[in-house]
């Protein structure tokens, strides 16, 4: 019943959520054609400031495919979509309606079972984002004569679930704090958004979620970045315990 009930919470953000990240992984195959053309045709730039080093950098790596599938999918759509699904799927149905919660407090489970269940129902539903609509890059590129190692898109789907799931724990502990929905998402959200607006001021690619998230040691070097991947897991599991201990704290 538990399982059924999380699942009913969240079913809607998860198909929303999966028919916009399996269209934008199809669509980033589709268009590089197109984009490589361009490429091909368009004159030098030499364009000054951090914003014109991220085109020139964007317009290198969309030379060959693997660098334009990392730069617009790994590196930015598939972040940015995770994140936001991760805090929509964090914040969803928890206590957002009095009578429900209530109702789900009188249930004969522990209020640890509540958040368990629920915790990882949307932890299984979140890691399908991540890694489900990246399969689509190796399954069609054959299509415009291309190919893309399968071995990459597991890494970065566990780099990108990973982080992500920092969103959606801190989102969680939010939901155990405030009964509305507007609160926790707004909070989680300017959160996310201040972390991707200081993290472009570190240089190294192993600092930050979204870097973390996008598998930029993988893709530059070849390896895993072991150091981010270890902390965002340790401070999921210290913002879940925290969403444990005030839920199982607070007065209803």
């Amino acid at each position: 019943m538990l399982w059924y009930k999380s699942w009913l919470e969240t079913r809607w953000r998860f198909i929303i959520g999966m028919a916009l990240v399996l269209c934008s992984a199809a669509g980033t195959v589709v268009t590089y054609p197109q984009i490589h053309k361009l490429i091909a045709l368009a004159p030098q730039m030499d364009l000054g400031g951090p914003l014109g080093e991220q085109i020139r950098e964007g317009v290198e790596l969309a030379r060959t495919f693997r660098g334009f599938v990392w730069f617009n999918w790994f590196r930015q759509n598939l972040p940015h979509l995770a994140t936001l699904f991760a805090i929509l799927l964090g914040t969803a149905g928890l206590l957002s309606e009095s009578r429900g919660a209530l109702f789900t407090l009188s249930l004969p489970v522990s209020r640890n079972r509540l958040l368990g269940v629920r915790a990882t129902a949307g932890l299984a539903e979140l890691f399908a984002l991540a890694f489900v609509p990246s399969f689509l890059i190796p399954l069609f590129a054959p299509a415009i004569g291309e190919s893309y190692s399968i071995v990459s898109v597991i890494v970065h789907g566990v780099c990108a679930f990973v982080a992500s799931s920092v969103f959606f724990t801190f989102a969680l502990l939010l939901s155990t704090i405030w009964s509305d929905l507007w609160r926790p998402l707004l909070i989680a959200l300017g959160i996310a958004i201040l972390s991707g607006v200081i993290e472009p001021l570190f240089r190294s690619p192993g600092i930050g979620f979204f870097r973390v998230m996008s598998g930029e040691t993988w893709f530059r070097s070849g390896q895993l970045p072991w150091g981010g991947l270890l902390a965002s897991a340790a401070l999921s599991a210290v913002l879940y315990s925290l969403a444990a201990r005030n839920l199982a704290r607070r007065d209803f």
